[in-house]
C-alpha cells in the first residue's frame, strides 16, 4: 500500500492529520445524547457547587482546545467530608433540572480528588493539598475560563 492509499484510507475511516489545529475540526461543545448542551451541565455544576460552599469555583473552556471533553469544572471542598458532599449534590443538581447522569465518578473512596465524568464534562473536586499538588489550572493555563456568575 502506497502513502497515498494510506492517507486515503485514513481520511474515509475519519482520521485527522496530526498538525490539522482542533480549532478546525470542532465548532463548539457538543451537546448530550438527551440534547443537553455541555455549557448548561458545566454551568449548573458550577452553581451546585458554589451553592455548597466550595471555593475557588472554575470552569475552563476546552471546546477550541481538545476534542476530549468541552469543559472542566474544577472547585475545593475544605476536608474529605465536604469533598464528598459537593460530589453528591452536582450528581443531584444535574439530575434533577437536566436529567443527565454521570457516567462515572472516580476516587470516591480516597475523597482527596474526586471526578466526576458526564461525557463533555468532567468535573474534579479537591482537597486544598491535592489542588495545589495537582494544579489541573496551572496545567490547562491556555484554556479559556467560562464566565460564571456564582454570586
Amino acid at each position: 500500500m502506497t502513502e497515498e492509499n494510506l492517507k486515503d484510507a485514513a481520511a474515509d475511516a475519519g482520521a485527522v492529520p496530526v498538525n490539522e489545529p482542533v480549532e478546525n475540526l470542532r465548532s463548539g461543545a457538543s451537546a448530550s445524547s438527551a440534547g443537553v448542551e455541555a455549557e448548561q451541565v458545566a454551568r449548573l455544576a458550577a452553581s451546585a457547587l458554589w451553592g455548597k460552599k466550595a471555593e475557588d469555583v472554575v470552569a475552563l473552556d476546552f471546546t477550541t482546545l481538545s476534542d476530549v471533553c468541552d469543559y472542566f469544572v474544577i472547585a475545593t471542598g475544605l476536608n474529605n467530608r465536604q469533598v464528598d458532599a459537593l460530589i453528591d449534590e452536582v450528581e443531584e443538581k444535574i439530575g434533577e433540572q437536566l436529567g443527565e447522569h454521570p457516567l462515572s465518578i472516580e476516587g470516591r473512596d480516597e475523597r482527596q480528588w474526586i471526578l466526576m465524568d458526564y461525557g463533555s464534562v468532567l468535573v474534579h473536586v479537591f482537597t486544598p493539598e491535592a489542588r495545589d499538588y495537582y494544579r489541573l489550572e496551572k496545567l490547562w493555563a491556555d484554556a479559556p475560563r467560562l464566565a460564571l456568575d456564582l454570586d
